[in-house]
């Protein structure tokens, strides 16, 4: 069965990083109705860390949810878009993982980039979104914690491949935190 994505791509007037994922969870795995919405997932407490030296920052006391009114504040206001690299997809395995996703339909992700013109960089978390997005722009993948530099639109802008934030990752969600805050300093500057 194939499966349409379930969020609009979130898009602050202003952005200067959009994030790339590949496809949501399925509904049951939710703890909110928006991106990363897995409360075993880590992207949320890396963010915490980078920006707030704290992993629980977002994750609401006491409950096993994160607090969606407070991510999407903080991304308005540090000016991160964030969508996935598969607007509909097939679940292989009936699983989260990228490795039982089928993409039916890559999103369009040069019509986001054209809506978000201060843009100055792309990330990836995982394999399949950097190869999905690499694929569709010519460009070498980049390492893991590295960048490679790609035009669009008359402008140069970085494509940064991240750890996955997944748990199934083998990495601690400190060492993945330390790879993303290199890439926020060079976007945003030291915090």
């Amino acid at each position: 069965m194939t499966e349409a994505h379930p969020f609009q791509p979130f898009m602050p007037e202003g952005a200067k990083l959009l994030m790339l994922g590949t496809f949501p969870p399925s509904e049951k795995r939710w703890c909110m109705p928006f991106y990363y919405p897995n409360f075993q997932n880590d992207m949320w407490r890396i963010v915490g860390l980078c920006f707030f030296s704290d992993k629980q920052y977002f994750v609401i006391p006491d409950e096993k949810r994160f607090d969606q009114q407070r991510i999407e504040a903080f991304l308005r206001d540090k000016g991160i878009a964030i969508f996935d690299t598969a607007q509909r997809v097939v679940r292989t395995k009936n699983t989260a993982s990228d490795k039982d996703l089928q993409i039916v339909e890559p999103s369009d992700i040069a019509h986001l980039l054209q809506q978000l013109p201060e843009c100055q960089a792309v990330v990836t978390a995982g394999q399949l979104a950097t190869q999905v997005f690499a694929s569709r722009f010519g460009t070498n993948e980049p390492q893991v914690g590295a960048y490679v530099e790609f035009m669009f639109a008359g402008r140069t802008l970085r494509h940064y491949r991240m750890p996955s934030s997944s748990r199934a990752y083998p990495m601690s969600v400190e060492r993945k935190a330390a790879a993303y805050q290199t890439m926020f300093d060079d976007i945003f500057g030291k915090n």
